[in-house]
């Protein structure tokens, strides 16, 4: 699995300090937005103790001093613990709470510049930290404190900080608290929408376009049946005893080259891979969107397959093809996977088994429709495990 929304870069590795191997994508997002906010919020904190001691005020000054280094140990324990849900709750405890204290300490609303807007970055930080369900009661606590800071307004004693400095800080409570919640947002929801996009890849490199569209529109069970389709199967001859002797990192790059192969002429004739099994290589024509010329493509590859494995190592295969009335659907729910069942594909896959190096087997029903078009050779008649006697032909060329 990638690092999901850490790459590369200091701001990346910073985000990535909670990761544990066994993270998901969505966790790693979250935990990585969390640690950033944290890092962002105690920098910004550095000119708030600062300006305060500057004003000669060391409680209101403490206050941010403290959520600086409570902040800071508690992002060192979680860079070496990866607990996420301690470092979690404890973050958004103290972005709720130690706003409200400053502001209580330098005498209300008006004397902090609102500087309680910051204990906001709580109840929307746990939107993207823990989720809808777990976000609501950080922000019925952020109510609840803003409600009861109203009467507590009436009895405290304001600092004496000169007005135009309360405006001052008044809109840089405003901006800094704008700026954090936009800035986080927009990572969160720009890294969610990269691991959307590359879920969407890796769906596409499993099911069919028009397949995976409908799956992600509903979960019910997706079958279909087309009356005329084609498949065809492809096997290496002597694979098996080839592979015996080598290393594993020879035998799956060869299977990955002539696999690859296999993928760009199935894209090159608007073909649908459906498997690979092993050696064995399983491609059809007219799924999952109806085509008329379902079984001529399949023949062009069938044809373009043999020369290009032939280079490849000298390798031959045995192709299988027969056309009919499939069933295709989708299967698994951890781990999808696209399939045909049927007569056809049953019969395909047995012109491939009981075929001959080098060649192309198919049945009478393909031979009859191609035979405008394409050369064939009758074979003659093959007895044919759990069919009987069949007629079969082989695909020579195109004429």
């Amino acid at each position: 699995m990638s690092d999901g929304p850490v790459r590369s870069g200091p701001v990346r590795r910073l985000a990535s300090i909670g990761f544990r191997p066994g993270d998901d994508a969505d966790e790693r997002v979250r935990k990585a937005t969390l640690t950033l906010s944290t890092s962002l919020i105690t920098v910004l904190s550095t000119g708030w103790t600062t300006y305060y001691f500057t004003l000669g005020l060391p409680r209101a000054a403490a206050i941010p001093l403290a959520y600086q280094l409570v902040s800071l140990v508690s992002l060192a324990v979680f860079a070496r613990t990866k607990r996420y849900g301690g470092f979690r709750t404890a973050q958004l405890a103290i972005m709720l709470v130690f706003p409200f204290l400053l502001q209580w300490t330098l005498g209300g609303f008006v004397p902090s510049g609102a500087v309680a807007l910051w204990a906001l970055s709580s109840p929307l930080g746990a939107l993207m930290f823990a989720g809808t369900r777990q976000a609501w009661p950080w922000f019925a606590g952020f109510v609840a404190l803003v409600v009861a800071s109203g009467p507590l307004d009436r009895v405290l004693e304001p600092v004496s900080i000169p007005a135009s400095t309360r405006a001052a800080f008044f809109v840089a409570d405003v901006i800094g608290v704008s700026l954090t919640a936009y800035l986080l947002l927009q990572y969160f929801v720009r890294e969610r929408e990269r691991e959307r996009e590359r879920s969407e890849r890796l769906l596409l490199n499993v099911l069919p376009a028009p397949v995976a569209e409908r799956l992600k529109e509903h979960h019910g069970v997706i079958a279909d049946r087309f009356e005329q389709a084609t498949v065809l199967f492809a096997d290496i001859v002597d694979f098996t005893p080839r592979s015996a002797g080598a290393r594993p990192e020879e035998v799956v790059r060869l299977l990955d080259e002539v696999f690859t192969t296999f993928d760009g002429l199935a894209h090159e004739h608007g073909l649908e891979k459906i498997k690979t099994i092993g050696d064995a290589y399983m491609v059809a024509g007219g799924i999952p969107v109806p085509r008329q010329d379902h079984l001529e493509a399949v023949a062009g590859m069938a044809l373009a397959m043999t020369p290009a494995v032939r280079a490849i190592g000298g390798l031959e295969l045995r192709i299988g093809i027969d056309t009919g009335p499939v069933v295709a659907g989708v299967i698994g729910r951890s781990r999808f996977i696209y399939d045909l069942w049927g007569d056809t594909v049953n019969t395909a896959s047995r012109m491939e088994s009981q075929g001959i190096p080098g060649r192309i087997q198919v049945t009478e029903r393909v031979a009859s429709a191609l035979e405008p078009c394409f050369v064939l050779e009758p074979r003659g008649t093959v007895e044919v495990k759990g069919k009987g006697p069949m007629s079969t032909w082989f695909l020579v060329g195109a004429r």
